[in-house]
């Protein structure tokens, strides 16, 4: 069953949570999500939107809950990532790996996602991009996110990395 707008429309670290064994389809590639992080605009310094840093790459974070962010991180790898919450409050959630591409980089590049082309896609509309329910139920273990040095401590520190315990 596909996820529809409400499902998204939450705070990120719940959105973040659920995501996990859920899948994510692109092009009719599907993939079972294992890892997600949650970034939270408005408190979180690890958050390309911190301090409702509105600019053309962010600018799919303070879209309708639902909106694809997709970027390039470190000129090689794109990244997908879900806006989440209500529109104006920049929050999403990072599709952090999926059952066979453990990483952000490698779960793109699986999926076929090799461009800024689903960008701003709303996924309970689009034909491109979605996430899926299947019924799958796992555990979720919490941990710190990755590769956020440059936040500040206490938000190094968040418990919101969630991943799948199967």
């Amino acid at each position: 069953m596909r996820l529809e707008f409400e499902f998204f429309d939450r705070e990120c670290t719940e959105v973040a949570e659920d995501l996990v064994g859920k899948n994510v389809v692109y092009k009719g590639n599907k993939l079972r999500i294992l890892e997600t992080e949650a970034y939270c605009g408005l408190i979180d310094t690890a958050c390309h939107a911190y301090p409702q840093k509105r600019t053309p790459r962010t600018e799919p974070l303070f879209h309708k809950a639902g909106t694809i962010y997709i970027y390039l991180c470190y000129g090689i790898h794109w990244l997908l990532n879900v806006s989440t919450n209500v529109e104006g409050v920049p929050q999403g959630v990072l599709i952090r790996s999926c059952v066979d591409a453990t990483g952000p980089g490698k779960l793109t590049k699986k999926l076929g996602i090799c461009d800024k082309s689903a960008n701003m896609e709303n996924v309970s509309t689009s034909k491109i991009i979605w996430f899926e329910d299947d019924g799958f139920e796992c555990n979720v273990k919490l941990d710190t996110r990755v590769g956020i040095g440059y936040a500040d401590e206490i938000d190094q520190q968040r418990l919101w990395r969630f991943k799948g315990d199967f």
